[in-house]
């Protein structure tokens, strides 16, 4: 096993609990080593802090597994780390059958994405290490989860920056691409195949059941950026009066008409179309909702991206605050890591501001227990969730 030896002069963020090490924090490396092969990480002083694996293709040159020197890295190691993860879901989430299993560094397994979705799973493979490890992974997902089949989507251009292949089907066994699942009360229907990610969106659960105070029966919503429905059905089961869904995806619409459907919610009006200029010409139309809900994708992917995705953020954030009745509620978000909390919320009031609207908040949250945050790495703090009451300006 090679040893890693780091600089004298960097940030600690190793010993705050960070499992990333970069190029440029590594000093030097002593021993022969092979892409994705174990290494023990040291100080500048020669003293041990963690066992990793590594990667020199890679920007994070060591991903970081545990920081104590007891610890063997085996297969037993593995499929304990994979027990672990779900026992933390079935004690947080009571009787969960679909939520995100596996949540990479934050279950100290960095570079493994894993989603169950009933007796399916669905994996993502984003290192090379855990590549190497493919063997041992399945077998703990298989003592632990027992499950019918295991999708692989390994279709993710990152993969390519750890020097692997994209690629996508079934690891083990089969089942139908599309899975039928239930979350908060709610059936939807999943294309582990084609949906976006995984095919599911586990990380806004309990922002999902947020809204049920803000419904009763004579409640209408609007639900900018719906792609399969997720808020739009936990409208209509908290007995909304009618729901509009927008998105500009056709096949997110149809995928959410089948949702509906399936839920046997009729209440819906379901619109594709850009939300941008849905939300202006409804501006410009005087039209109203008791609740007005956006829940956009990423915006900046990079941190240069970020005014860009302000002034993008802003604009939807403007307009939908303009639609909501006095004294009703505004439900936004965003999944920007790169938009940083106190970027979104100065951005919310900038809206405000120009929509001659007061806010009052009533709930802020980021993903749900599914999606655990190490509390020394920035970069899982990504999702931004937010609802206010909207009062006029007089």
């Amino acid at each position: 096993m090679a040893n890693v030896f780091l600089k004298r002069k960097r940030k600690k963020r190793l010993e705050q609990g960070h499992p990333w090490i970069f190029q440029s924090e590594v000093d030097y490396i002593e021993g022969d080593f092979e892409p994705g092969d174990f290494v023990d990480v040291y100080n500048h002083q020669r003293y041990f802090l963690a066992k990793g694996y590594i990667n020199p293709k890679s920007q994070i040159i060591v991903r970081v597994l545990t920081q104590n020197p007891d610890e063997e890295l085996n297969e037993q190691f593995f499929v304990d780390r994979i027990r672990k993860a779900w026992e933390y879901r079935e004690r947080m989430i009571p009787g969960v059958r679909s939520c995100r299993a596996i949540y990479g560094e934050a279950d100290f397994l960095p570079g493994l994405i894993v989603d169950k979705y009933e007796d399916v799973l669905v994996v993502q493979i984003l290192s090379l290490g855990m590549e190497k490890r493919k063997d041992w992974i399945l077998r703990g997902l298989l003592e632990v989860f027992k499950p019918k089949a295991i999708y692989l989507r390994n279709d993710v251009y990152v993969r390519e920056l750890e020097g692997l292949e994209q690629e996508k089907g079934f690891w083990y066994g089969q089942s139908e691409t599309e899975v039928l699942i239930e979350e908060n009360g709610v059936k939807y229907i999943v294309d582990i195949e084609n949906g976006q990610k995984t095919g599911f969106f586990f990380d806004q659960r309990q922002n999902r059941a947020a809204i049920k105070p803000l419904i009763n029966s004579d409640t209408t919503v609007l639900d900018c950026f719906t792609h399969t429905g997720s808020f739009m059905l936990n409208a209509c089961l908290y007995g909304a009066k009618h729901v509009t869904a927008v998105d500009i995806s056709e096949h997110a619409i149809e995928t959410a008409k089948r949702n509906a459907a399936l839920n046997g919610f009729t209440n819906v009006d379901f619109v594709v179309a850009n939300a941008f200029d849905y939300l202006r010409e409804a501006v410009r139309d005087g039209k109203k909702w008791d609740v007005v809900i956006i829940d956009p994708p990423a915006f900046a992917k990079s941190a240069q991206a970020v005014p860009k995705a302000l002034r993008g953020y802003k604009d939807i954030n403007l307009n939908g605050l303009k639609l909501v009745k006095d004294g009703g509620f505004f439900v936004t978000a965003s999944c920007s890591y790169h938009v940083h909390a106190d970027l979104f919320q100065a951005m919310i009031e900038e809206a405000a501001f120009d929509a001659k609207k007061i806010l009052r908040q009533v709930y802020w949250s980021g993903a749900g227990y599914d999606h655990p945050k190490l509390l020394a790495a920035d970069e899982g703090d990504y999702l931004k969730f937010t609802i206010y009451e909207v009062h006029s300006r007089r």
